[in-house]
């Protein structure tokens, strides 16, 4: 689960992470009110949206007066701003962030995330903060210092001498980054987060570290024991199909291609997609129904999939292991009479009262294709679509 930066940042200051001053608004006139509560004579207005790239996509703008404040946030709110990490379409601007400027002197990268291959918290910084990271790592990776936090031991004091002398930082700005570092470890763990950057980390002009932009990714897994970050999602920023997949427990994922498909195990479903590759196809979703699905959650995956209108055919592989074929099938005679499917479907059942789904599909009337093995199946769905 993604947070929006005035999210992530609110959960910064709480483990003393220094944060420009800022407030949420909904409206140009909150926006105005948020500039006048905050002071000054110049103010940040910031599009909240799941995507990097805000800046270069006129998503992140300086305003020099209050009505210029209430004019950019008017502009932003209520648009999709396209980044170069979204779709086309964009990402839908219903919250910017009013936040005091800074006077920076240096920019700095610094981010904690899961280093899965050695079961540890990975801390990666650079001194080439405001970039993008990747870029840095291809062009400049002696930029790159990675400190590795063994769980039994925690964060050491050695790990943040080595990150602050490699950010080139002095005494006292080291004193700071330990402070910080220590925060955004506990931060990390005690919310379960699988992602945590600030870039930039910034060195004003005073000589101060501040977290001038944050990121902050929570384990969905871990969301049961973290009630008070479950309200912070926005819906609005995903796939409003996927949206309504998580209220049915189903695992989907929106794709560019134009067969849809809908399987049983994650496994099973990525093998579907890539055999409908080597037939020619592509895939329009990920769609895994689990290994204990019903008729009603069939039914329910068939909606889901044919409300997307690229989907040119529908390929179902299940596999009956846990699942029974028959009432895989039931599902699918419920849905295409309540959808009105107008499009070929392909039916591959195989496994637990495998004989019986494909008796109850050819005793339906339903203009089902029927395919004896995946290949076949694959086949057969590319073809409908040519």
């Amino acid at each position: 689960m993604n947070l929006h930066e005035f999210q992530a940042k609110d959960l910064l200051s709480g483990y003393g992470i220094p944060v420009p001053p800022g407030r949420p608004a909904t409206s140009a006139a909150q926006a105005r009110s948020a500039a006048e509560t905050l002071g000054g004579g110049a103010w940040m207005v910031k599009a909240q949206v799941h995507a990097g790239g805000r800046g270069k996509a006129g998503g992140v703008r300086r305003a020099g007066s209050l009505g210029e404040v209430s004019s950019l946030a008017e502009a932003m709110l209520g648009t999709r701003l396209v980044t170069r990490q979204t779709t086309a379409e964009g990402q839908p601007v219903s919250t910017v962030l009013i936040e005091s400027t800074s006077e920076i002197e240096r920019e700095f990268y610094l981010s904690l995330l899961v280093e899965r291959s050695r079961r540890q918290i990975a801390i990666i910084a650079s001194a080439a903060g405001g970039m993008d990271i990747e870029e840095v790592a291809a062009t400049e990776p002696g930029k790159i210092v990675t400190e590795l936090i063994d769980p039994a031991a925690g964060l050491q004091p050695f790990q943040v001498r080595r990150i602050g002398f490699a950010l080139g930082l002095d005494p006292d700005q080291r004193k700071q980054l330990g402070a910080i570092l220590h925060g955004l470890y506990l931060l990390f763990v005690e919310k379960d987060l699988s992602l945590l950057e600030l870039n930039p980390l910034v060195k004003t002009a005073e000589g101060a570290l501040l977290a001038l932009d944050a990121k902050i990714d929570v384990d969905d897994n871990a969301l049961f024991r973290h009630r008070d970050l479950r309200g912070l999602d926005d819906p609005s920023q995903h796939d409003a199909k996927e949206v309504r997949a998580k209220q049915f427990d189903l695992n989907y994922i929106t794709l560019d291609g134009d067969i849809a498909c809908m399987v049983n195990g994650a496994g099973l479903a990525m093998g579907t997609m890539d055999i409908i590759k080597l037939y020619g196809g592509e895939p329009a979703n990920f769609l895994d129904v689990g290994g204990g699905t019903d008729a009603e959650k069939v039914s329910e995956a068939f909606k889901l999939i044919t409300s997307d209108p690229n989907v040119k055919a529908i390929l179902v592989n299940i596999f009956g292991g846990i699942v029974r074929c028959d009432l895989i099938a039931e599902g699918i005679i419920k849905a295409v009479r309540e959808t009105g499917v107008d499009v070929p479907v392909v039916v591959r059942l195989e496994g637990t009262n495998g004989e019986r789904g494909r008796a109850l599909l050819s005793e339906s009337g339903l203009a089902v294709i029927p395919a004896v093995s995946l290949a076949d199946a694959a086949e057969k769905a590319v073809a409908a679509v040519k």
